[in-house]
């Protein structure tokens, strides 16, 4: 695992050689992380990777078959749900629909110890209500509410007991793309205001990188890397991460020399491309096989007959395969000769030329060697 997180802070979890198994299944492999106290930090990744029995871990809804799980320093290793100092939100908000709002967000108060009187549970649910903006709905039912406010309402019944880490299992995943922004939105003011640990389990990289103050990329049960969202997008440490965070254009091949940081790889078409080594990945060496990525939105396209004029050290001819507008942006999928489709993404402001580059158009695109970034398979 690759972590470019700095965890000199104290930490609110901390993973230890967790290894997680269902039978002869494997879901997590020796996981080792460590989670900074008052944070937003985000697992990511396809269906099937782990996060979601890491989370669980976590929560005590699931046991480690090996290693331990530490929550503000101390092993929790068959302490039960209920008595660890964590909360979940889950994707399926999981409200009682026959308890008012009030009622619902006040039910986990009955098990506290001690348990608050009734006058009091009914003032703390009203204080997190307005902690979430639902002031005044606390007599409702769930049915009366939008997908929105069912939201807020599991994450005022979440914060209400003052855990000290939070759990969201994709809680917006059955939003709609505008109320998903705007409870982003809502979801960073909350944990700035609470300050307590906040940890998102999503397949959503878009949510992960807006939110997040450190993402862990997870595959195949293990972390592949942790960083920040602007550590994961410009220094990704394998082409994986390159692949799954965003999208880059990716030259597979082999290194055929290393100069100073610099790689030489020889890619499968037999031509020869350099780029730095990301600062973030394992080292290469000559005959190993390696990879090199390059953003779209660090590649220039041009009419083929400017090609004179563009001044890039890697220059192509091609035609437009595709052309897709994305509104503040214009994507151009190019078919070249020399390296398959390569796709370039103009910003809209910069996007002159469009109607020249239609379906069919001749182009130029090309990059510096410093724009793209070497790594391991």
């Amino acid at each position: 695992m690759n972590n470019s997180v700095n965890n000199t802070s104290p930490s609110d979890i901390e993973f230890c050689n967790v290894v997680k198994r269902y039978g002869e299944v494997s879901a997590v492999n020796g996981l080792n992380f460590a989670v900074r106290r008052g944070s937003f930090h985000s697992f990511l990744g396809g269906s099937g990777c782990g996060k979601t029995t890491t989370l669980r871990m976590i929560a005590g809804f699931e046991q480690p078959s090996s290693g331990e799980v530490r929550l503000s320093g101390k092993n929790v290793a068959g302490v039960p749900a209920f008595e660890r100092p964590v909360n979940m939100v889950f994707q399926h908000y999981a409200l009682f629909p026959h308890l008012t709002v009030a009622q619902n967000i006040a039910y986990g108060l009955r098990y506290r110890t001690p348990r608050p009187d009734k006058k009091t549970q009914l003032r703390m649910a009203d204080e997190a209500l307005e902690m979430v903006r639902l002031s005044g709905f606390g007599q409702r039912k769930p049915s009366e509410l939008s997908g929105g406010q069912q939201q807020r309402v599991a994450l005022a019944r979440a914060l209400v007991n003052k855990p000290t880490v939070l759990l969201l299992d994709e809680p917006l995943a059955a939003l709609d793309r505008k109320l998903r922004k705007e409870m982003q939105s809502e979801l960073l003011r909350l944990q700035r205001e609470v300050g307590i640990t906040f940890v998102l389990v999503t397949h959503d990289q878009e949510e992960a990188l807006s939110m997040s103050d450190s993402i862990s990329v997870m595959h195949n049960g293990s972390i592949i890397q942790t960083a920040t969202p602007e550590q994961l997008y410009e220094a990704p440490a394998s082409r994986y991460v390159a692949d799954f965070i965003g999208e880059s254009n990716l030259f597979n091949g082999t290194v055929r020399q290393m100069q100073g940081d610099s790689v030489v790889l020889r890619t499968e078409q037999g031509l020869e491309l350099t780029s730095p080594l990301t600062p973030t990945g394992k080292a290469l060496s000559a005959d190993v096989a390696g990879c090199i990525a390059v953003r779209p939105e660090l590649i220039s396209i041009a009419s083929a007959n400017a090609n004179a004029d563009m001044t890039r050290e890697v220059k192509l001819q091609g035609h437009v395969e595709d052309r897709i507008y994305l509104g503040n942006s214009t994507e151009y999928r190019v078919r070249t000769q020399a390296f398959g489709v390569v796709c370039v993404r103009v910003p809209r402001q910069q996007d002159h030329g469009a109607n020249a580059f239609e379906h069919g158009a001749a182009v130029s695109v090309g990059w510096d060697h410093a724009n793209g970034l070497a790594m391991a398979l």
